[in-house]
């Protein structure tokens, strides 16, 4: 199945003491790319869980959110009393030499980060794991369901519009023999004109007219244009990660169509041309957002 590269999951894990929620985003990236962002006692599983995103995941800019909810429970906060007291005595005696005013106040005695020990709430790290994996694993399944709805989209969207490059194809095809009938008949009066006679000589025109067949000639451009697309939507239909392929492909396509475009002389020919152009480029920035 095609995955897009823009996709949300959120999975949720809840244990006796704690809970946990992941949550993760991605937008298109030629590469693999995830940024974590994690409470600081988590700070240990970053690198596992970045490691088992990156196993469900090939391609994206993904950005992953973990948070966690302790109950009842926090960190602890602590009077360092011994240096509380220095503190004060010497803000005291600071004022005393000096003839100050002693205004201390318990905010600013407070101010000072020295005055208090903040004490982490201390986490079972094996407990912690089980939460996070398992809320990541929800969070990955709904991310993974949301790319491949969203990637399914881009797919049809893909299809219809080489459909619609494919009866452009057809439409060169069939005009090509009548710009060759054309310009033989254009040789035919050029020369009666310069000759001023109704006999010529027809091994000349069928010469100039060889000639010219042969510089517009657009068979192999079209057969080749023709075998792109039908490797694309088998790509498309195999699904997978396949999107640096189809853009491979997309760029042949858009070689053929340029030749063509160039080769044939022709502004009807021209006209359909330009429209096979757009619908490439519009499938071009689909498949920059395929996985």
């Amino acid at each position: 199945m095609v995955r897009s590269m823009t996709g949300y999951g959120r999975g949720e894990a809840a244990g006796a003491d704690m809970s946990v929620t992941v949550e993760m985003k991605s937008v298109n990236h030629r590469f693999f790319e995830c940024s974590l962002r994690c409470p600081r006692q988590f700070s240990f599983l970053e690198d596992k869980l970045k490691s088992y995103i990156q196993s469900r995941v090939s391609r994206g800019k993904i950005d992953v959110f973990v948070s966690c909810d302790f109950g009842g429970g926090s960190d602890s906060i602590e009077i360092n009393e011994d240096f509380a007291g220095e503190y004060i005595s010497a803000v005291k005696s600071l004022a005393k030499k000096f003839k100050l005013k002693n205004d201390l106040a318990v905010s600013s005695v407070a101010a000072n980060p020295d005055v208090f020990r903040v004490s982490k709430r201390k986490i079972d790290e094996d407990e912690a794991w089980r939460l996070v994996s398992e809320a990541a694993e929800s969070a990955v399944n709904a991310f993974i369901i949301a790319r491949e709805t969203e990637g399914k989209r881009l797919a049809d969207d893909v299809i219809s519009r080489t459909k619609v490059i494919l009866d452009n194809v057809a439409l060169v095809e069939e005009r090509s023999p009548e710009t060759e009938k054309e310009y033989r008949e254009k040789i035919e009066k050029k020369i009666k004109e310069l000759l001023g006679t109704s006999e010529i000589d027809e091994q000349r025109i069928i010469t100039e007219t060889a000639i010219f067949a042969d510089h517009i000639a657009v068979n192999e451009e079209t057969v080749r244009l023709r075998s792109h697309i039908s490797h694309l939507n088998e790509l498309i239909e195999q699904g997978g990660v396949i999107g640096k392929k189809l853009d491979f492909i997309v760029q042949e396509m858009n070689r053929e169509t340029n030749t063509i475009g160039s080769k044939c002389q022709d502004i009807e020919i021209s006209r359909i041309v330009v429209d096979m152009k757009s619908e490439i480029e519009k499938i071009r920035e689909q498949i920059q957002n395929i996985e």
